[in-house]
């Protein structure tokens, strides 16, 4: 049985980044995707996959995806719209008692399948982690380490009061797999459906405290030189994955037995969920750093006339299809090493001031060096994989419950020591004590 198998012929950066990996020698992987000419050419490409077995898979075929899941113990799913597509090879995986992880920015989406196979994948061990790509875990880091440098500071008490990101990208812009999951939330998806997942926690298990509200003109709180932008598209997403770790980890504080079984090894401890707590009061927003409040305006004008354009319009989307890259295609190499990812997190605790009557605060900083839709998001979904295959005794106590989880309930500290080895992310959290003190940690 193989290790990994990675699902369409999309994944092509993925294919690349496994083939090249430092571990390479200590997992095995394969390649399945509906056409065998363009699987063939692939490994022509690349010398590194002679080896690499492939598979022909018809994704509309649900006895084509049951047999092929069964051929690897972590799916690597590269096809999107997974509106259309994923229920599927997620079904699958669970019936198989196999691991999952997307590349998915559609709420709708998770939103349905947490339902349907939570439990169940919990009742297996199935691992299956959507929006495991930049949708989403960069956010899910900066929030995570922003609580947890607080609490390496202020004691295991110390909770979070705000988290904020500001998200700095160069890049090729939108790909064709993300604007076709743009057409199936406009054309496809029900509308009660869309306005559900838009909800303050529509994919946490525990409600709590209401984010502030989307809005044109956003700063991050203690930035100099101010750092100011405007409406993130994908902060929906974001949000409602980083409040799905709050959930699960709020709900392991207040009733751990719900959440996580306890291990021989830990003595019938529960393995240090409770202490991974954001606290009951936090809230989670992000933007898009911009130079100017003009430069916010006209992006929101922008937004808001192509939104309105594609929704009302179906001339639009038409227009808009013939234009916009397809799925599949994407930069070339030139353009997919100019790229660049920088996000800025300040989280501020909720506990009393300090004595020079400012609260608690963490900056933490999230750097990426490639093309950040592209090339970023394929080390951030291999080594979600790798992690799965190689570091399974060190992963979180939900990864070895199972369920639908989120990057980092799932992997934790794991996958953020392994994008920092990549040499590709770099990430640092540091303690603001005052203007001019900081205690990196």
């Amino acid at each position: 049985m193989l290790d990994i198998l990675l699902l369409g012929y999309t994944g092509r950066l993925i294919t690349r980044y496994l083939a090249t990996h430092p571990q390479r020698t200590a997992f095995s992987f394969g390649l399945a995707a509906r056409s065998q000419s363009k699987l063939k050419a692939l490994v022509r490409e690349h010398a590194t996959l002679a080896d690499v077995p492939t598979f022909v898979v018809d994704i509309t075929n649900t006895d084509d995806v049951d047999k092929v899941v069964q051929r690897a113990q972590v799916i690597i799913n590269a096809v999107g719209p997974y509106w259309y597509y994923g229920t599927p090879v997620v079904r699958a995986c669970v019936r198989h008692e196999k691991h999952y992880v997307d590349l998915t920015g559609e709420a709708p989406w998770v939103r349905d399948i947490i339902f349907e196979f939570d439990y169940r994948a919990s009742c297996c061990g199935s691992v299956i982690v959507p929006c495991a790509g930049l949708d989403s875990v960069p956010s899910d880091i900066l929030a995570y380490l922003g609580n947890k440098t607080l609490k390496e500071f202020g004691g295991p008490s110390t909770t979070v009061c705000m988290s904020t990101s500001a998200w700095e990208l160069h890049g090729t812009g939108i790909s064709g797999g993300t604007f076709s999951s743009m057409l199936a939330h406009l054309e496809e998806i029900p509308k009660n459906k869309l306005e559900a997942a838009r909800e303050d926690f529509a994919l946490s298990p525990v409600q709590g405290v209401r984010s502030p509200q989307p809005r044109a003109f956003y700063s991050l709180p203690i930035s100099n030189p101010p750092i100011q932008g405007a409406l993130y598209p994908m902060a929906i997403v974001n949000l409602q994955v980083v409040q799905r770790s709050w959930g699960l980890f709020e709900l392991a504080t207040r009733s751990p037995g719900l959440v996580v079984t306890t291990s021989p090894q830990s003595g019938g401890k529960h393995e240090g969920t409770t202490k991974l707590s954001y606290g009951p009061q936090f809230k989670y927003e992000e933007f898009l750093a911009l130079p100017s409040r003009l430069h916010s305006l006209l992006v929101v004008l922008f937004l808001v006339t192509v939104v309105q354009a594609l929704r009302l319009f179906p001339p639009a989307r038409w227009i808009a299809r013939m234009i916009m890259p397809q799925s599949g295609e994407g930069p070339n190499e030139e353009q997919l090493e100019a790229g660049a990812l920088k996000i800025t997190n300040i989280t501020t605790s909720l506990s009393l001031p300090n004595a020079q009557g400012r609260r608690t605060t963490v900056r933490t900083i999230l750097r990426g060096k490639g093309d950040p839709g592209y090339l970023l998001a394929s080390i951030m979904i291999a080594e979600c994989a790798l992690s799965l295959v190689l570091e399974t005794d060190r992963l979180p106590a939900f990864a070895k419950r199972g369920g639908v989880l989120t990057p980092m309930t799932a992997f934790g500290d794991v996958l953020i020591e392994r994008l920092k080895a990549s040499g590709r992310i770099a990430i640092e959290s540091e303690i603001i004590l005052a203007d001019a003190n900081r205690k990196k940690l």
